[in-house]
């Protein structure tokens, strides 16, 4: 059935170009003659972690808030220094945290106590050879660092290895879409439209802190890199005749 507007309304359309615009279905884009394809591919890039996230530093805890902040700065120095020794470069360095808050006892029916004071300073440190992060690890724990927690193991070029990710994608979607050329009995013609399909996927970090023989005092702590899998989707859009 074919149905028309009211005469007012097509006044009222005539009247208002732009209000005609607005109701006209939006033009899609029409490509040569031939056929289209629609392939959505993901690529993949698996690379071995080289960058170690780690978290570092120094509880100590004393009568007054004075000396446990006291107490706390000259062993962080020796961390620091151990650090620094090690080779860590300053941009590798920066404090996450510093925090003091006092210790309280409590009883039965009775308001709390302080007993002391608890101060703390915590580090993040990147190691960029993964390798040696363990045994230097060591060396901070022998300098007075007794709250360690990581590390979390990344890339340090995670664009490299999204281009890499993006490139492979690429390459199946091409000889996918040379597959279905073929099975139809066409050629691939060019290529219409490329978009990259949600978010790339970057690992996440992992944490993988281990100790060997059974965490015995003498054995080096072993940090385990691992590979990581960076992921691209794309969507590509090909003309076949």
């Amino acid at each position: 059935m074919i149905r028309s507007l009211p005469l007012a309304a097509l006044l009222a359309l005539a009247a208002s170009p732009q209000a005609f615009a607005q109701v006209q279905p939006a033009a899609q884009p029409i490509p040569a003659d031939g056929t289209v394809l629609d392939i959505v591919a993901e690529g993949t890039s698996t690379r071995v972690p080289d960058l170690a996230l780690i978290q570092a530093g120094v509880v100590t805890t004393a009568g007054t808030a004075g000396e446990a902040m006291q107490q706390n700065a000259a062993r962080m120095a020796a961390v620091l220094g151990a650090l620094r020794k090690a080779g860590i470069a300053e941009r590798d360095l920066q404090t996450s945290s510093v925090n003091l808050a006092p210790q309280y006892r409590y009883q039965e029916n009775k308001p709390p106590v302080i007993t002391g004071y608890q101060a703390s300073n915590q580090l993040t440190v990147r190691f960029r050879d993964v390798a040696k992060s363990g045994t230097i690890l060591d060396a901070l724990v022998a300098q007075g660092a007794n709250n360690i927690s990581g590390p979390n193991l990344t890339l340090a070029d995670e664009d490299g290895a999204l281009d890499e990710a993006r490139r492979d994608a690429i390459a199946k979607a091409k000889a996918r879409a040379t597959l279905y050329a073929q099975a139809a009995g066409l050629k691939v013609d060019r290529i219409l439209l490329i978009s990259e399909a949600g978010m790339p996927q970057m690992p996440q970090p992992v944490p993988m802190l281990m100790r060997g023989k059974a965490m015995m005092a003498e054995a080096d702590t072993a940090i385990v890199p691992g590979e990581q899998k960076v992921t691209a989707s794309i969507s590509v859009r090909f003309l076949l005749k």
